[in-house]
């Protein structure tokens, strides 16, 4: 999968993105915005397991931000079960150097409309910590909406805090 973004591209991974993606993953200001599944330090070996992961693959659900043959950042998709099948998690990251662009606003953008489209799913939605308000914004002018806080919901570094939940719906402009 490839979408043109005119400056850079979502694509399906390569394994010869494991160097890229751990230089821009390693980053403790990437990481305090990430599950604690995604580690710190974010190494080459990180990067290459991650690429590799079957579960990656059917259907494609993890893609790269890349400009050319260096990866700026990943976004993808946790699709749900159960009575939650019809759901999706979205997660994104960016690596520093590319922040404040409007990269991750597009490609979110492109993402979701890319996921309604092959997905048979109907509601996209994500989750961000209540320290990270530069998610929050980006999701917005995406087209999400603040559907709530769970409170006191979720420990990192140690510090306990809320989780802000930010849905999209698939007959919602983008």
């Amino acid at each position: 999968m490839e979408i043109d973004l005119s400056s850079f591209v979502v694509r399906s991974h390569r394994p010869e993105d494991a160097p890229s993606l751990a230089a821009a993953a390693n980053n403790p200001k990437v990481a305090a915005n990430l599950r604690d599944r995604f580690p710190h330090p974010y190494l080459e070996n990180d990067a290459r397991d991650y690429i590799e992961n079957p579960a990656n693959a059917d259907p494609e659900v993890q893609f790269a931000i890349a400009r050319g043959a260096n990866v700026l950042g990943g976004i993808g998709f946790h699709l749900q079960d159960d009575v939650s099948r019809l759901c999706a998690e979205l997660g994104f990251f960016l690596g520093e150097p590319y922040w404040r662009q409007g990269i991750t606003t597009a490609a979110i953008r492109a993402a979701v409309a890319h996921a309604f489209d092959t997905l048979d799913i109907v509601r996209v939605y994500a989750q961000v910590f209540e320290h990270n308000p530069a998610s929050a914004r980006v999701l917005e002018k995406c087209g999400f909406r603040l559907e709530g806080t769970l409170r006191r919901a979720v420990i990192k570094a140690d510090k306990i805090m809320d989780l802000h939940l930010y849905p999209k719906l698939k007959d919602e402009p983008v």
